[in-house]
């Protein structure tokens, strides 16, 4: 996946929401993660004060190490307590362990609301 790709997600309120991609350099081979720290937010707008859903590698994103995956997991007690419908942003940043900070996926996120509870 290429640097500050566009990726917009829908969250579907009450669901568990999966999504997995694998960071590759210009010749395709995957990027080694290790050491590397990553860190979601998904907001009303850019300048929003406050996240209505912030993940980081402690909690919801797992990396893959060697393998360059970074996979994102919220979870469905999660999603049921956010307020649907909504619009708003979202980006992942990778933060490597000598501090440089890369944004992989940003875009627009919409939490669709649940029918059954």
């Amino acid at each position: 996946m290429a640097l500050g790709n566009t990726f917009n997600i829908t969250i579907n309120q009450g669901a568990t929401f999966e999504l997995t991609i694998t960071w590759k350099d210009s010749a395709g081979t995957a990027i080694n993660l290790t050491g590397y720290t990553a860190r979601m937010q998904v907001r009303e707008t850019y300048s929003s004060a406050t996240s209505i859903v912030s993940l980081t590698n402690a909690a919801g994103i797992t990396l893959g190490g060697a393998a360059g995956t970074v996979a994102i997991l919220i979870s469905a007690t999660t999603t049921a307590a956010l307020t649907a419908p909504f619009s708003g942003v979202y980006d992942l940043e990778l933060v490597s362990a000598g501090g440089v900070v890369t944004r992989l996926l940003q875009g627009a996120a919409t939490v669709s609301p649940e029918v059954t509870r």
